[in-house]
């Protein structure tokens, strides 16, 4: 029985799609992963899964019998962006599934990532990095994890790790959700009231929320005003999330102490960026959960795998809310 092709659909660099498509194969050697460059008209037409990374839209659409597209990246709006860019319609006439990467893996990584941050700004290095700028020696007061709050906005698998995290390591923790969460030992809210509650009490404030209508420029000027001037702010989510003027007016004016910006509307950031230079600004090149190549594959792998058996798919994105 010959193999089923799979495209690789990817503007990555080639060496990058090289190494996945090597790894793909390992763990899926009933498979033919092949680049969608190389494939002909007759074997797109014959393609029923297409694994993507960073896809052209324009090349997508060339598979018009696909029924599920995996993507290798956790966060998905991006390539919602790039389709209704190219004015393809993204509601129920589409016609394949999307699922994002869910791996334990980057869970695991962004809460490690996430509790850096914060310790960094718990025991204040933030001001001790000023104070050597300055050539000043003074010992600031200790205060204990149990006296810091940090608030949490997204309480999926990214913000629901972080939030365990944090809590194992003394924090007291507020999240805050689209819509109500139970999760042991974290205090969750929702709405408006609920986000208006994170802004104040938290000392620290981490985003992990996706990207979505309801999300952009949710970090505005009227959350920035309703935060104490020594909060801190940490985006691990989308640029988007942050209203960067807004930021940049709150950090000016003191209404908050630091930010530290892992990801931008526009990456890499550009180099006439005004972030790069801000004293208050620590920058990040999108680095705090990085797509671990080895266990992606196997979860993209068992998920393969499980629809060829049973026709199952794995949990895909709703195409209205974003994710």
């Amino acid at each position: 029985m010959s193999k089923q092709i799979i495209a690789f659909i990817s503007q990555l660099a080639l060496t990058e799609q090289e190494s996945w498509i090597r790894q793909l194969s390992e763990v899926l050697p009933d498979e033919n992963i092949v680049l969608a460059d190389v494939l002909t008209q007759a074997q797109k037409q014959q393609c029923e899964i297409a694994i993507v990374a960073n896809p052209d839209p324009n090349v997508v659409k060339q598979f018009t019998h696909l029924k599920w597209c995996q993507s290798l990246w956790a966060g998905v709006d991006s390539l919602l962006a790039a389709f209704k860019h190219s004015q393809q319609v993204l509601d129920d006439n589409i016609n394949f599934k999307l699922s994002r990467l869910i791996d334990p893996q980057l869970a695991q990584t962004m809460s490690e990532a996430v509790l850096t941050w914060v310790l960094y700004f718990h025991r204040d290095m933030h001001l001790y990095q000023q104070q050597q700028s300055n050539a000043v020696w003074h010992q600031i007061d200790y205060k204990l994890a149990s006296e810091r709050t940090v608030g949490i906005l997204g309480l999926g698998e990214l913000g629901q790790s972080s939030a365990l995290r944090l809590i194992d390591n003394g924090f007291n923790v507020i999240g805050w959700s689209r819509n109500e969460k139970h999760i042991k030992g974290v205090h969750c809210i929702s709405g408006e009231q609920g986000l208006t509650e994170l802004a104040v009490k938290s000392d620290i404030v981490v985003c992990l929320l996706p990207l979505t209508p309801g999300t952009r420029s949710l970090i505005n000027e009227n959350f920035l005003q309703q935060l104490a001037k020594d909060t801190c702010l940490i985006n691990f989510a989308r640029g988007g999330i942050i209203n960067t003027p807004d930021l940049l007016n709150a950090l000016n004016n003191k209404m908050l102490a630091h930010a530290v910006l892992d990801v931008f509307d526009q990456e890499p950031l550009s180099s006439n960026s005004p972030l790069w230079q801000h004293n208050n600004i620590t920058i990040l090149p999108h680095i705090s959960a990085p797509t671990h190549i080895k266990s992606a594959s196997r979860i993209v792998a068992g998920s393969i795998k499980k629809y060829r058996k049973t026709g199952q798919l794995p949990t895909c994105v709703n195409l209205n809310q974003g994710y």
